[in-house]
């Protein structure tokens, strides 16, 4: 039996529940992303897209079924949730940076917390991922003074920092001005082409039809389809996915 087969899946959810009072936001989840795959959930606001992106690392508590990581259940609370979520990157539609910290500094705190990192080597770490992100010349600035796409990729290489063993992107480029968009997806599908394990809840369609591996249709908190790109963008098997579709793709 190969290592491959063996290994467990990078995210699993099974029979997971999630309710906001009255509303039913998460009903019967159940997925899998394998290591290596980029999963893009796509679905009409309202339907727990960013929900379950912050369930999978405790951000949102879940009323009953299993969240697990590389094969461990997630931890309620605690050092090893705090253990749990130094694995799992996360790149929300706000940057979150700290604007009071330098770009550098952002991207060193966590190893150097949270990782026992030393300094140099953290910084030198900080000073590459910069680099792959294309913003090594802002690393002296206050994230104010950057673009909201250089904040974003600021965002990501600050992720990346403390290697995570799988991303999570919660509506990435929602908060950006058009013209930043691409520049963020760009590092988005370089990261893909490497092999990161990455789940993007996105309305990007170019950015699911070029680099997901597979596309999970989310309505009123079900998982409706769950396929290929070339499959869900040309022929979705249900309504709700059509009716999505021809809203989104004739604008």
């Amino acid at each position: 039996m190969s290592t491959a087969t063996s290994a467990p899946p990078m995210i699993k959810a099974a029979a997971v529940n999630k309710h906001f009072g009255d509303l039913h936001v998460l009903r019967d989840i159940d997925f899998e992303v394998p290591r290596g795959q980029v999963v893009v959930v796509l679905g009409p606001s309202g339907s727990g897209k960013s929900t379950l992106c912050r369930a999978i690392n405790r951000l949102e508590p879940v009323d009953s079924g299993e969240l697990a990581v590389d094969g461990e259940p997630l931890p309620a609370e605690g050092r090893a949730l705090a253990a749990l979520r130094a694995d799992v990157g996360m790149v929300f539609q706000q940057f979150n940076l700290f604007s009071h910290k330098t770009i550098l500094d952002n991207v060193t705190l966590g190893p150097i917390k949270v990782r026992k990192t030393p300094a140099s080597e953290a910084r030198q770490q900080a000073m590459e991922l910069l680099d792959r992100v294309g913003i090594t010349d802002q690393a002296d600035k206050y994230p104010a003074q950057l673009s909201g796409g250089q904040q974003q990729r600021a965002a990501i290489a600050r992720a990346l920092a403390m290697r995570p063993k799988v991303m999570l992107f919660d509506e990435p480029t929602s908060a950006l001005d058009p013209e930043m968009v691409q520049e963020v997806l760009d590092t988005m599908t370089e990261l893909a082409d490497e092999g990161m394990t990455m789940l993007v809840v996105t309305h990007e369609m170019g950015f699911a039809r070029r680099a997901a591996h597979r596309v999970v249709f989310m309505s009123d908190g079900e998982i409706v389809e769950d396929s290929t790109p070339e499959e869900f963008f040309t022929a979705p098997t249900s309504e709700r996915a059509r009716d999505f579709l021809g809203k989104i793709l004739t604008h």
